[in-house]
Protein backbone atom coordinates (compact mmCIF):
# COMPACT_ATOMS: atom_id res chain seq x y z
CA UNK A 1 0.00 0.00 0.00
CA UNK A 2 1.33 3.21 -1.18
CA UNK A 3 0.98 5.59 2.05
CA UNK A 4 1.91 9.48 2.28
CA UNK A 5 1.98 10.13 6.26
CA UNK A 6 1.37 13.74 6.23
CA UNK A 7 -0.58 15.72 3.26
CA UNK A 8 -1.93 18.93 3.31
CA UNK A 9 -5.53 19.25 2.06
CA UNK A 10 -7.18 22.41 0.71
CA UNK A 11 -10.66 21.44 0.94
CA UNK A 12 -12.52 23.22 -1.81
CA UNK A 13 -16.54 23.50 -3.03
CA UNK A 14 -16.58 23.67 -6.82
CA UNK A 15 -13.31 22.29 -7.93
CA UNK A 16 -12.51 18.89 -8.50
CA UNK A 17 -9.09 18.36 -9.27
CA UNK A 18 -7.65 14.94 -11.39
CA UNK A 19 -4.96 13.00 -12.40
CA UNK A 20 -2.54 14.47 -15.59
CA UNK A 21 -4.91 17.62 -15.21
CA UNK A 22 -3.59 20.77 -13.67
CA UNK A 23 -5.93 23.62 -12.44
CA UNK A 24 -4.78 27.46 -11.90
CA UNK A 25 -5.40 28.13 -8.32
CA UNK A 26 -5.43 31.70 -5.91
CA UNK A 27 -4.39 31.33 -2.69
CA UNK A 28 -5.71 33.76 -0.24
CA UNK A 29 -6.45 32.29 3.15
CA UNK A 30 -4.25 32.73 5.95
CA UNK A 31 -3.70 28.83 6.62
CA UNK A 32 -3.59 27.93 2.87
CA UNK A 33 -0.82 30.61 2.38
CA UNK A 34 0.87 28.75 4.86
CA UNK A 35 0.03 25.35 3.54
CA UNK A 36 1.47 26.96 -0.28
CA UNK A 37 4.84 27.81 1.54
CA UNK A 38 5.73 24.75 3.45
CA UNK A 39 4.76 22.79 0.38
CA UNK A 40 7.00 24.54 -1.75
CA UNK A 41 9.52 24.03 1.12
CA UNK A 42 9.04 20.66 0.95
CA UNK A 43 7.77 18.07 -2.09
CA UNK A 44 5.22 20.42 -3.44
CA UNK A 45 2.27 18.35 -2.81
CA UNK A 46 -0.97 19.16 -1.79
CA UNK A 47 -3.91 16.92 -1.88
CA UNK A 48 -6.74 18.54 -3.16
CA UNK A 49 -10.13 17.43 -1.66
CA UNK A 50 -14.28 18.29 -2.28
CA UNK A 51 -16.43 19.67 0.41
CA UNK A 52 -19.78 17.86 0.81
CA UNK A 53 -22.18 20.07 -0.77
CA UNK A 54 -24.67 20.10 2.08
CA UNK A 55 -21.68 21.19 4.49
CA UNK A 56 -21.23 24.27 2.43
CA UNK A 57 -21.87 27.18 4.88
CA UNK A 58 -19.10 25.42 7.12
CA UNK A 59 -16.38 26.43 4.67
CA UNK A 60 -14.57 29.06 7.05
CA UNK A 61 -14.27 26.08 9.39
CA UNK A 62 -13.42 22.66 8.81
CA UNK A 63 -16.28 21.32 6.55
CA UNK A 64 -16.40 17.08 6.07
CA UNK A 65 -15.07 16.13 2.99
CA UNK A 66 -15.34 13.66 0.99
CA UNK A 67 -12.82 10.71 1.42
CA UNK A 68 -11.32 10.28 -1.70
CA UNK A 69 -9.17 13.44 -3.21
CA UNK A 70 -6.26 13.79 -6.13
CA UNK A 71 -2.47 14.43 -4.77
CA UNK A 72 -1.40 17.83 -6.97
CA UNK A 73 2.14 18.84 -7.12
CA UNK A 74 2.52 22.56 -7.97
CA UNK A 75 3.97 22.70 -10.76
CA UNK A 76 4.28 26.59 -10.13
CA UNK A 77 3.80 29.23 -7.64
CA UNK A 78 3.71 33.20 -7.74
CA UNK A 79 3.97 35.33 -4.69
CA UNK A 80 2.30 38.48 -4.44
CA UNK A 81 3.47 41.23 -2.28
CA UNK A 82 0.46 41.05 0.07
CA UNK A 83 1.38 37.37 0.53
CA UNK A 84 -0.91 35.84 -1.88
CA UNK A 85 -0.31 32.75 -4.06
CA UNK A 86 -0.96 32.15 -8.08
CA UNK A 87 -0.07 28.45 -8.19
CA UNK A 88 -0.70 25.89 -11.20
CA UNK A 89 -1.35 22.43 -9.63
CA UNK A 90 -0.73 19.03 -11.94
CA UNK A 91 -3.12 16.09 -10.57
CA UNK A 92 -0.65 12.87 -9.93
CA UNK A 93 -2.57 10.34 -8.22
CA UNK A 94 -6.10 9.42 -6.71
CA UNK A 95 -6.20 9.06 -2.89
CA UNK A 96 -8.65 8.05 -0.31
CA UNK A 97 -8.17 9.53 3.36
CA UNK A 98 -7.14 7.14 6.04
CA UNK A 99 -7.07 9.57 9.04
CA UNK A 100 -6.95 13.39 9.46
CA UNK A 101 -4.37 14.31 12.07
CA UNK A 102 -5.25 16.77 14.78
CA UNK A 103 -4.13 20.17 14.51
CA UNK A 104 -0.59 20.71 16.46
CA UNK A 105 1.14 23.85 16.95
CA UNK A 106 1.08 27.22 14.76
CA UNK A 107 -0.07 24.97 11.66
CA UNK A 108 -3.31 26.31 10.56
CA UNK A 109 -4.67 23.80 7.54
CA UNK A 110 -5.66 20.28 8.08
CA UNK A 111 -3.52 17.21 6.54
CA UNK A 112 -4.39 13.59 6.79
CA UNK A 113 -2.96 10.35 6.12
CA UNK A 114 -4.05 8.99 2.54
CA UNK A 115 -3.58 6.23 0.74
CA UNK A 116 -2.35 6.35 -3.12
CA UNK A 117 -4.83 4.67 -5.10
CA UNK A 118 -4.14 2.85 -8.45
CA UNK A 119 -6.51 1.55 -11.21
CA UNK A 120 -6.89 -2.25 -11.77
CA UNK A 121 -5.18 -3.05 -15.38
CA UNK A 122 -6.90 -5.14 -18.00
CA UNK A 123 -6.59 -8.66 -18.20
CA UNK A 124 -8.23 -10.49 -20.43
CA UNK A 125 -9.51 -9.93 -24.28
CA UNK A 126 -13.13 -9.71 -23.43
CA UNK A 127 -12.36 -6.44 -20.73
CA UNK A 128 -10.47 -4.99 -23.37
CA UNK A 129 -13.62 -5.12 -26.27
CA UNK A 130 -15.42 -4.36 -23.92
CA UNK A 131 -13.87 -0.91 -22.60
CA UNK A 132 -13.56 -0.39 -26.60
CA UNK A 133 -17.04 -0.34 -27.27
CA UNK A 134 -17.39 2.21 -24.18
CA UNK A 135 -14.99 4.15 -25.60
CA UNK A 136 -16.72 4.35 -28.99
CA UNK A 137 -20.04 4.81 -27.77
CA UNK A 138 -18.62 7.40 -25.09
CA UNK A 139 -16.91 10.03 -28.57
CA UNK A 140 -20.19 8.77 -30.09
CA UNK A 141 -21.99 10.97 -27.44
CA UNK A 142 -19.32 13.20 -27.23
CA UNK A 143 -19.80 13.95 -30.95
CA UNK A 144 -23.73 14.30 -30.53
CA UNK A 145 -22.91 16.93 -27.68
CA UNK A 146 -20.39 18.92 -30.22
CA UNK A 147 -23.34 19.53 -32.62
CA UNK A 148 -25.65 20.91 -30.47
CA UNK A 149 -23.08 23.34 -29.16
CA UNK A 150 -23.05 26.67 -31.47
CA UNK A 151 -20.38 26.74 -33.74
CA UNK A 152 -19.34 23.18 -32.60
CA UNK A 153 -16.88 21.45 -35.11
CA UNK A 154 -17.52 17.81 -34.61
CA UNK A 155 -14.67 16.13 -36.74
CA UNK A 156 -11.77 18.39 -35.06
CA UNK A 157 -13.13 18.06 -31.56
CA UNK A 158 -13.74 14.32 -31.68
CA UNK A 159 -10.55 13.88 -33.46
CA UNK A 160 -8.78 15.62 -30.79
CA UNK A 161 -9.63 12.99 -27.86
CA UNK A 162 -9.97 9.53 -30.32
CA UNK A 163 -5.92 8.96 -30.07
CA UNK A 164 -5.94 9.50 -26.29
CA UNK A 165 -5.66 5.78 -24.24
CA UNK A 166 -8.57 5.45 -22.18
CA UNK A 167 -7.48 7.05 -18.87
CA UNK A 168 -6.39 10.23 -20.39
CA UNK A 169 -9.44 10.71 -22.45
CA UNK A 170 -11.37 10.35 -19.85
CA UNK A 171 -9.58 12.87 -17.64
CA UNK A 172 -9.47 15.43 -20.54
CA UNK A 173 -13.36 14.91 -20.90
CA UNK A 174 -13.49 15.93 -17.30
CA UNK A 175 -11.59 18.81 -18.19
CA UNK A 176 -13.11 19.93 -21.30
CA UNK A 177 -17.19 19.39 -20.27
CA UNK A 178 -18.69 21.17 -17.79
CA UNK A 179 -19.83 19.00 -15.75
CA UNK A 180 -20.62 19.53 -12.13
CA UNK A 181 -18.68 19.73 -8.99
CA UNK A 182 -20.43 16.42 -7.36
CA UNK A 183 -20.47 14.78 -11.40
CA UNK A 184 -16.74 15.52 -10.62
CA UNK A 185 -16.48 13.79 -7.94
CA UNK A 186 -18.16 10.96 -8.66
CA UNK A 187 -15.87 10.08 -11.70
CA UNK A 188 -13.02 10.18 -9.31
CA UNK A 189 -14.02 7.94 -7.14
CA UNK A 190 -14.70 5.43 -9.77
CA UNK A 191 -12.64 2.74 -8.89
CA UNK A 192 -11.40 1.40 -12.69
CA UNK A 193 -11.29 3.31 -15.88
CA UNK A 194 -14.64 0.71 -16.72
CA UNK A 195 -16.33 2.46 -14.17
CA UNK A 196 -15.31 5.75 -15.10
CA UNK A 197 -16.63 5.48 -18.68
CA UNK A 198 -20.09 4.16 -17.43
CA UNK A 199 -20.86 6.82 -15.48
CA UNK A 200 -19.86 9.41 -17.89
CA UNK A 201 -21.51 7.73 -20.70
CA UNK A 202 -24.69 8.26 -18.34
CA UNK A 203 -23.54 11.55 -18.09
CA UNK A 204 -23.70 12.60 -20.92
CA UNK A 205 -27.00 10.79 -22.08
CA UNK A 206 -28.60 12.85 -19.46
CA UNK A 207 -27.12 16.32 -20.77
CA UNK A 208 -28.38 15.51 -24.13
CA UNK A 209 -31.87 14.43 -23.24
CA UNK A 210 -31.77 17.58 -21.01
CA UNK A 211 -30.66 19.80 -23.67
CA UNK A 212 -33.51 17.95 -26.28
CA UNK A 213 -35.95 19.26 -23.68
CA UNK A 214 -34.83 22.78 -23.86
CA UNK A 215 -32.62 22.61 -20.77
CA UNK A 216 -28.80 24.22 -20.98
CA UNK A 217 -26.99 21.05 -21.05
CA UNK A 218 -23.64 21.17 -20.72
CA UNK A 219 -20.93 24.24 -20.95
CA UNK A 220 -19.42 24.03 -24.67
CA UNK A 221 -16.40 21.71 -25.48
CA UNK A 222 -12.84 23.67 -26.12
CA UNK A 223 -13.02 24.94 -29.69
Amino acid sequence: MDVIESLPLFPLSDVVLLPEVSVPLYIFEPRYRQMTREALDGERLIGMVTVRPDSLDQMAGAPPIFAVGCLGRIAHASERPDGTFQILLLGERRFRILAEHPREGERLYRTARVELLRDPESTTSSADDALDRSRAALLELVGQLVDRTPGGDRERIVAGFEDLEPARLVNALTRSIGFLPIERQQLLEADSIESRFEIMIDLLRFRLAESGLGGSGSAPLPN
